[in-house]
């Protein structure tokens, strides 16, 4: 148990039966009243977020997730097929485990599972990774005012927006967070 006075940012704790990452908190002292802590929760198991408010000074369970390191083989359907590098044990998730990240992933690429006592609640991709394009749209001359963009599909299949200047056969940068453009490899 540790005081909710002593929560962090990324910290995960057990609230009410289910596990919570710490998005983002903030302790509030009111001029008149007793303090608080109003912190923003992603709840792992649902992926999504809400915003709780909790009394200063009262105890909350810190969540142990254990997390671990493992590729990325192949998919056969909605299962998707992952490999632990140390000992070539393989894990396979559903898709509804994998969430936006099922068109990112690409044969090889290590990923973090975690899991929170057995249960696998989520998996997490590195924060840049770097993508082929397969096919772009030509860049349209005069369409230039402000921050002109086309369409680019990559190699896992996924269409994102990407500057004019791109072509088919680069090397891009996407940001897994967010699924954009980030720079050329």
């Amino acid at each position: 148990m540790i005081n909710v006075n002593d929560i962090k940012n990324g910290m995960t704790i057990n609230y009410e039966g289910n596990v919570y990452q710490v998005v983002e908190f903030q302790h509030v002292k009111p001029g008149k009243g007793s303090a608080f802590v109003r912190a923003k929760l992603k709840n792992l198991r649902t992926n999504t977020t809400q915003e709780i408010t909790f009394n200063a000074g009262i105890k909350i369970e810190k969540a142990q997730v254990n997390k671990r390191a493992l590729s990325y083989l192949y998919n056969s359907g909605d299962t998707y097929v992952f490999m632990d590098n140390n000992n070539y044990e393989q894990l396979e998730l559903d898709a509804s485990k994998l969430e936006d990240n099922i068109h990112l992933l690409k044969e090889g690429m290590s990923v973090e599972v975690m899991s929170y006592e057995g249960e696998v609640i989520g998996v997490s991709l590195p924060e840049k990774v770097s993508y082929k394009v397969v096919s772009c749209e030509q860049a349209v001359k005069g369409n230039t005012s402000g921050s002109a963009q086309k369409d680019a599909t990559i190699e896992t299949g996924y269409t994102l927006k990407v500057p004019l200047f791109i072509e088919e056969g680069e090397e891009i940068i996407i940001t897994t967070s967010d699924g954009k453009y980030s720079s050329r490899a």
